[in-house]
């Protein structure tokens, strides 16, 4: 007995109150049973979500809250739903959608859930290669299939399963069962991709880039296995609304591969906040980067004041490295409360303002902004109070060159670091020897600077090799800050 007509196929469609199975919930569940050309049995019931529908979703699914009031809630009638699809090929359409909401369902009750699964729209791209569009729509029109009232959970199954008994009229069971074999068998893509796109992905280091349609960047990637990584990207049951987004969006996928892992963190790095993928947000580029500089006033006490010139050159002097004014400020208060220090040396408040400052009258400040407190103790509290702020010296004369070699793929990448910045990327000693750094325009960025600064302070990538290179004059490489570049 062939394969078609020895398994069940459960084609399932839920409604849901929105895109992101971490935060939105079922609303509707429609099932039936396929085996052996035949409908065995089905299944259907509306859920209460435990949340407000919204409008435009209740226009939508024609699913209202009054509708779903008096309806069970998924936990009880999970035992019933986990036993009927148990042993069946959950059959959906755009499938990652809704097998992510009924895992997220049963994750909720801290149980867990697993089926084959089988995506309808990627057997549509495999049997009909020929046409652009997968979706249901595109299905109903270009096969003729019958009228279904669409964005119900029933409807959208009758639909399905219209497609797939079309299909099997049209390719006959032994076209259709090979297609569905092999889907059932590979990882997981996304349905507009092409099913054999990881064939060719590297297991090395390196940067991956997933485009959308009009070769939109979407997304900007890093892993030591490129290949591993992208994988679970398709895997992955996709519990945010961004996940399904980007799933559904992509159209492309290309990779960058490095030597190691830092050349890989760096390279994303300057990718994303050069091309500004649409879904990487928490390495952009600062638009100001502002520090806290420790000056000397006219008494002796030392007294901080907020800069955004930073020069790389002179790190030592800065303490904190802030993405806005706001944060540099909040810093310097909550230093200011729990060490007992002036209000009006830390520039929290005017220094021309008469009398004490707002942290004295409190007996918060012991009183150097009156002159009272000794200034040699005061200067000490300040440094032990901003140590753990400072940033690192450049510890070099001049750059250096960190080598990274894979021995699997024979690939040397040395990595120019300047200052804490990468400054450039060459593949061998002779191509370094070769190198000029003259009029080089580097910007200063508080990611590449925390990042290297662990890697090359031992803490972060091991077997690093390091060669120093030549000092050069500070004219020879340009450092940028930010709000200038």
């Amino acid at each position: 007995m062939n394969f078609l007509n020895s398994t069940t196929f459960a084609f399932l469609d839920l409604e849901t109150t929105g895109g992101s199975a971490g935060h939105d919930r079922i609303t509707e569940i429609g099932i039936r049973f396929w085996r052996d050309g035949e409908v065995v049995d089905e299944w259907q019931t509306l859920l209460n979500p435990q949340m407000r529908i919204p409008p435009f979703i209740e226009r939508f699914t024609g699913i209202s809250n009054e509708m779903v009031a008096d309806a069970p809630l998924f936990e009880d009638i999970a035992d019933e739903l986990e036993e009927r699809l148990k042993g069946s090929v959950f059959v959906a359409h755009n499938a990652r959608f809704d097998y992510g909401f009924v895992k997220a369902e049963f994750r909720r009750l801290l149980r867990p859930f697993a089926a084959k699964v089988l995506c309808t729209v990627k057997l549509s791209r495999r049997l009909y290669p020929q046409y652009k569009r997968h979706n249901m729509d595109a299905l109903i029109q270009r096969h003729g299939l019958g009228a279904v009232q669409r964005h119900r959970a029933m409807g959208d199954v009758t639909a399905m399963m219209e497609f797939f008994n079309h299909a099997l009229a049209d390719h006959g069971n032994e076209s259709v069962e090979e297609a569905v074999r092999t889907l059932l068998q590979r990882p997981s893509v996304p349905s507009h991709m092409p099913p054999d796109v990881l064939d060719e992905v590297p297991a090395v280091p390196g940067v991956y880039r997933f485009y959308g349609e009009n070769d939109v960047l979407l997304y900007v990637g890093k892993s030591t296995n490129i290949a591993q990584r992208v994988a679970s990207h398709f895997s992955g049951d996709h519990n945010s609304g961004k996940g399904i987004r980007l799933s559904e969006s992509m159209r492309r996928l290309e990779w960058t591969e490095t030597a190691g892992e830092l050349g890989a963190l760096l390279l994303e790095l300057k990718q994303i906040k050069g091309l500004r993928p649409m879904y990487n947000r928490r390495s952009r580029p600062a638009k100001a980067l502002w520090s806290i500089e420790l000056t000397e006033s006219g008494q002796g006490y030392l007294q901080a004041r907020l800069v955004r010139q930073i020069e790389p050159h002179r790190l030592g002097h800065y303490y904190g490295l802030f993405r806005s004014k706001r944060d540099a400020l909040r810093a310097l208060t909550g230093i200011a409360s729990k060490n007992e220090l002036c209000n009006k040396l830390l520039d929290l408040e005017p220094a021309d303002q008469q009398g004490p400052c707002f942290q004295r009258t409190l007996g918060r400040c012991k009183g150097a902004c009156e002159g009272e407190e000794d200034v040699t103790r005061y200067n000490l509290r300040v440094q032990i109070a901003f140590h753990s702020l400072r940033l690192k010296t450049w510890p070099w004369q001049g750059p250096v060159g960190v080598m990274e070699q894979n021995p699997n793929t024979g690939r040397t990448d040395i990595l120019i670091i300047y200052n804490w910045m990468h400054v450039a990327t060459v593949h061998s000693e002779e191509e370094l020897s070769d190198l000029s750094l003259r009029g080089t325009a580097v910007t200063f960025d508080m990611d590449s600077y925390k990042l290297v600064v662990k890697a090359l302070s031992g803490k972060g990538i091991g077997g690093l090799q390091i060669l120093e290179l030549p000092p050069i004059g500070e004219p020879d490489i340009l450092a940028v800050s930010p709000e200038n570049s």
